[in-house]
């Protein structure tokens, strides 16, 4: 017979978001929600304790003199060998997996998964998704780690950089991540197969490659700080920090890195993700309940028939008139401006 305890516990596997606050490490903010997690399940009404046959003497009777007969009766007691106080809570642990981890300095979107879903957090992160960051930098200063919090090696100028300038290498950096990544896609330029993928923007390392940047723009700039977003995969929080590092090194000046904010891991976005004081059960049950219906949402959207259409046929015209014409390198310019919005 299921407990109460567990149908909460199944009602908790599942995947969901949280917002990791900066300066915290990530171990933490995972035994914290674990933590919360148990005991949610384990404070579910226990079940009716289980009964056992005792035999007991029954109330002493008048007897005859000299009598030494015992009268037993069968009674049903409760089995206190299963009673929460003698045995303990019911859950004692729970596996809760972390998928793309964030460093202490780093905050944001900091992906979960309880129980069995722990096999779907593996299998989301083998399938390349990319990821969002907001990236907060300061020109003018080198630090051994990339960081503000590094030790100080060069002080620059920055009054030369503009916001033409810094918009002119962002999008140098943005072209050679490009090429990186068409490299590392191993598809043929010139099939239709490559073209497809490219224009629904699906265009993925095949096996292990570096870290790629798949978007690189300027938010804002107000020298000397200024704040970027980038796309990319397969990344780590110290690379983006480098990121940061070699801006500044193209600009002739220097520059760190003041905080590094994730806003999108694959399907989970900053706006679904849970706070500190929502790392609850109830919420977390939501919070699956709200990305299982989201994503069967977007599978029968994406299963729609004759969506596109038009387009979809402008996208074949195009391909087989480079196809026809020979033109290789007009295929390969319409790959790259697809893939990637420019």
């Amino acid at each position: 017979m299921t407990t109460p305890s567990v149908r909460v516990f199944h009602k908790l596997e599942g995947l969901f978001s949280i917002y990791k606050p900066p300066g915290v490490h990530w171990k933490l903010v995972r035994d914290t929600v674990e933590t919360n997690l148990l005991k949610g399940i384990n404070a579910a009404p226990p079940p009716a304790p289980r009964q056992r046959v005792q035999f007991l003497a029954e109330p002493t009777t008048v007897v005859a003199e000299g009598s030494n007969e015992l009268t037993l009766s069968a009674a049903s007691v409760p089995a206190l060998a299963h009673h929460p106080l003698v045995s303990g809570p019911e859950f004692q642990h729970i596996g809760v997996g972390v998928g793309h981890r964030l460093d202490v300095f780093s905050s944001g979107v900091l992906v979960l998964g309880v129980g069995q879903a722990n096999k779907a957090l593996t299998d989301l992160y083998r399938s390349h998704v990319t990821r969002d960051y907001t990236l907060e930098g300061e020109l003018g200063m080198a630090t051994d780690n990339f960081s503000h919090t590094g030790r100080l090696i060069e002080r620059t100028t920055y009054d030369h950089i503009t916001q033409d300038k810094l918009e002119r290498v962002l999008a140098m950096m943005q072209g050679s991540n490009q090429k990186a990544l068409l490299t590392y896609s191993k598809v043929d330029m010139s099939t239709q197969g490559a073209y497809e993928l490219a224009v629904k923007g699906e265009l993925r390392p095949d096996g292990k490659s570096p870290p790629i940047m798949t978007g690189l723009r300027l938010l804002h700039f107000q020298p000397p700080h200024f704040t970027l977003e980038v796309q990319c995969l397969n990344e780590t929080q110290r690379y983006l920090c480098r990121v940061l590092h070699e801006v500044g090194l193209e600009l002739r000046s220097t520059a760190v890195c003041k905080g590094v904010r994730r806003t999108r891991d694959g399907p989970f976005t900053i706006q679904h993700a849970l706070t500190h004081q929502h790392w609850t059960s109830p919420d977390v049950i939501q919070a699956i309940r709200q990305y299982r219906s989201s994503r069967k949402a977007s599978k029968a959207k994406h299963t729609q028939p004759g969506k596109d259409t038009g387009t979809a046929s402008q996208r074949q015209e195009m391909s087989e008139e480079a196809a026809v014409t020979g033109d290789s390198h007009r295929l390969r310019s319409v790959l790259t401006s697809k893939a990637f919005g420019s």
